[in-house]
């Protein structure tokens, strides 16, 4: 199990830097998401920094074409030596319709159908395959040796697909490399929903015999005295709080048998009154998705949940961690045999 750190939130003239030391601390590899930033571009900056795994998590697919994440993922697995892997999500509806302008519909098959022309034109490029995508969505029969970059001596890069709900885990089964958790998730939907769900379509998929990687997000607070420890855990109420409000994190809520949380953390989004949301937010919840500790009891309880399952593990981290804990939290990981070399 490897351990990638974030790079949310490090101004652009900073990320060379902050992945040096990221790598120094221990972690094995850094990625971004969607924010501020374009996803790919602080990427490009980290792969020449240190030899560290990089990785969207995720871009949103939809937004995109498939020729434009093709080329944003070979030139990142070339300039990171193969260290780059692709993870993409689908976003919610309001964000595709309200913040991108495009249309929203199908997202199971529309992300199944993107993730094939993808690999389609990984294969034109990476195997001189002729490139024939006719799809519902997506249409690609064009690629002239101008728009042709040089195969990868690594292979074409690695397809993540991040999921919440049994659908969409479905598709990363049968046609992605791996799939990425999110972090609002909890131990009882991974088991119950999200892993069956992806095990059964990668067995009925044509790539039932390529294993399946499985990235796990966590949401992580740290302190080193009880009163840190207290700061932690109301910044990771205050992220479940938003979280919680959107109606599509309420399964993880509905799970925990937590009733009626998702509403009143809906109501009191509608009314403005975001200072509220971690007051609403109960223990059962934190304690249900994130992981609130000291150093070494979160390393223990990182390795009690996700040991011997995740590959990798994506930390976030909400408001502000010394470097101090997090190498602290870093070296009792290696230091327990759960990381690999």
């Amino acid at each position: 199990m490897e351990i990638d750190c974030s790079l949310m939130g490090v101004p652009l003239a900073g990320v060379a830097e902050r992945t040096r030391q990221l790598a120094a601390l221990g972690a094995h590899g850094c990625y971004t998401a969607e924010g501020p930033n374009d996803v790919f571009f602080p990427l490009v900056l980290a792969a020449a920094a240190a030899p560290v795994a990089i990785m969207t998590n995720a871009a949103i697919a939809f937004p995109r074409n498939p020729v434009h994440l093709a080329h944003s993922a070979f030139d990142l697995a070339q300039l990171s030596a193969g260290r780059f892997r692709l993870g993409l999500a689908p976003q919610i509806r309001s964000h595709i319709e309200r913040r991108f302008g495009i249309e929203w519909g199908s997202p199971a098959d529309r992300m199944a159908e993107l993730i094939g022309a993808v690999r389609a034109i990984f294969a034109t490029w990476q195997d001189g395959v002729p490139l024939a995508v006719d799809g519902t969505f997506y249409r690609h029969s064009y690629m002239p040796p101008m728009f042709t970059p040089a195969p990868l001596p690594t292979g074409a890069p690695t397809i993540i697909l991040g999921a919440q709900g049994p659908k969409m885990a479905a598709v990363a089964g049968a046609t992605a490399d791996g799939l990425s958790v999110l972090p609002f998730h909890s131990q009882r939907l991974l088991h119950d929903v999200t892993l069956p769900a992806a095990s059964a379509a990668r067995a009925n998929s044509v790539r039932a015999d390529e294993p399946l990687e499985l990235v796990c997000g966590v949401i992580l607070g740290l302190g080193t005295t009880a009163t840190e420890v207290a700061a932690a855990r109301r910044s990771v109420a205050a992220l479940l709080g938003f979280y919680g409000s959107t109606p599509a994190y309420a399964e993880v809520i509905t799970r925990e048998g937590l009733t009626g949380l998702h509403e009143a953390l809906r109501a009191a989004v509608r009314a403005g009154h975001w200072s509220t949301l971690a007051d609403l937010v109960p223990d059962a919840l934190i304690d249900a998705v994130a992981v609130v500790d000291t150093p070494p009891r979160a390393a223990r309880r990182l390795r009690e949940r996700f040991g011997g399952l995740a590959d990798r593990l994506s930390l976030f981290i909400p408001g502000a961690t010394s470097d101090e804990l997090l190498g602290e939290l870093l070296g009792d990981l290696a230091a327990s045999g759960t990381l690999e070399a």
